[in-house]
């Protein structure tokens, strides 16, 4: 396919995931099922391209902006997005300068041939005006408010290398499923299937693969032998270090990665129950467990959860994996920070706490509620624990090293709470607290 036609199809999928604000990768799916001529090279192309673009929009559209002078003024946000993308096309991926032949069939309007060639010009140069991305924000493609929260959080140096790690492209982890195999196996599986797969840095049942592919077509993945999850989720799961006969709640289980992952570490035995508000991931996750052979996994919708009294004071474990911004996932969905407004945090403080309070009951006296976040930031994090801490005088914070001790994972525990940070550890950002009740 020309580069005219791939660089438009990328500015079709980019307005569809701008104007929706729906997660890159569903939209891209859906994309590619609706234009099946297009191939393997050609999607490719659209997926990087796209991702990219949405990783470096800021400081790309600055540039494009640049480039443009004035002229800008006169362009539709369909045209100023596709400069914006061959600026990243140039710049960042480090691809040919298109020609006028390539962007004239993109373009409603009638730039200039000054401008339009003066663009390209800048182009050529590949070099970019050092005065242009000074500003944090700018040079790091983040909206203002957020790269103010960052710096607040980090300071500037590490703020820094933690923006430069997030527009970069997460790794493709796996988890192997003990339930049915060992490390070593799943990897001599994976390689008759022609994926090579090592080990993981910190996970001991992790896998990273270096080659992106549809991982889910290989019989393996429906052999029930892995699953694809985070490493830095993995490590979450391995910090609870549920014994098997405990009984563990994990009360905002999504499609269930980690309560598959707890039913693995507790061997089949004990009992977990992973409840959810969405029936449809209820469903997903009752697929995978069958696939899995996690056979310890109770599944419920919060709602049948909070109205049943025998289990007041009946878990062992309470994890609360709570929705929050995502911030600590940016590799992987890069078009969330621009969709997500810093309204939206108190909005999403106030749910969490409210999680919080609404699942104190399960936990039996002297057990173990984990609150946890895949953000960034403060306000989800510390914030929310120190509230609920304020008001509810029979919880506490636990010495959440000392526990961690028992699995090795002391190592990752700064202030007395779980952080995995993307420049740090390579994974998603991750923050995990730990309280206990106190008896009586």
């Amino acid at each position: 396919m020309q580069l005219s036609s791939l660089l438009g199809h990328t500015r079709e999928l980019l307005l569809q995931i701008r104007s929706t604000g729906r997660p890159a990768d569903i939209l891209i799916d859906s994309f590619f099922r609706s234009r099946r001529y297009l191939g393997s090279h050609d999607r490719r192309f659209v997926a990087e391209t796209t991702y990219g673009t949405l990783r470096h929009l800021r400081w790309s559209e600055t540039v494009a902006e640049s480039g443009l002078g004035a002229e800008i003024n006169g362009l539709s946000n369909e045209e100023r997005l596709l400069f914006t993308i061959v600026v990243y096309h140039v710049h960042k991926a480090g691809n040919s300068i298109p020609t006028v032949a390539d962007l004239k069939p993109l373009l409603k309007s009638e730039p200039s041939a000054e401008a339009l060639n003066g663009f390209l010009a800048s182009l050529k140069a590949r070099s970019v005006p050092p005065d242009l991305t000074t500003q944090f924000s700018v040079r790091h493609s983040l909206p203002d408010w957020l790269a103010d929260r960052l710096l607040e959080t980090y300071g500037r140096e590490e703020a820094a290398n933690l923006c430069e790690s997030l527009n970069t492209q997460a790794p493709l982890n796996l988890r192997v499923n003990t339930l049915k195999t060992t490390v070593s196996d799943c990897v001599e599986r994976l390689r008759k299937e022609g994926v090579e797969a090592r080990p993981g840095g910190f996970s001991p049942v992790g896998l990273t693969v270096s080659k992106r592919l549809n991982i889910f077509r290989l019989q393996a993945f429906r052999d029930g032998l892995f699953e694809v999850q985070d490493e830095g989720s993995q490590l979450v799961g391995i910090l609870l270090d549920p014994k098997p006969t405990w009984k563990v709640l994990d009360a905002c289980a999504g499609a269930g990665g980690k309560s598959l992952h707890l039913a693995a570490i507790m061997k089949n035995r004990g009992e977990i129950i992973a409840a959810d508000v969405h029936d449809r991931r209820i469903g997903e996750l009752r697929r995978r467990a069958a696939r899995a052979g996690a056979s310890n996994i109770r599944m419920m919708l919060t709602d049948d959860l909070v109205s049943r009294e025998q289990y007041d004071g009946f878990f062992d474990t309470v994890f609360l994996d709570v929705p929050c911004s995502g911030t600590g996932t940016l590799r992987r969905n890069p078009g969330l920070k621009w969709s997500l407004k810093e309204s939206d945090l108190s909005e999403l403080k106030t749910k969490q706490i409210h999680i919080l309070e609404a699942h104190k009951r399960f936990v039996k006296p002297e057990g173990m509620m984990f609150y946890a976040t895949c953000s960034l930031l403060r306000d989800e994090n510390e914030d929310v624990v120190d509230a609920f801490l304020a008001a509810n005088s029979d919880f506490e914070r636990a010495d959440l090293e000392e526990y961690a001790q028992r699995t090795g994972m002391e190592k990752f525990v700064t202030g007395n709470a779980l952080r995995l940070l993307p420049h740090l550890h390579g994974t998603d950002g991750f923050f995990c607290a730990a309280l206990r009740k106190r008896h009586g």
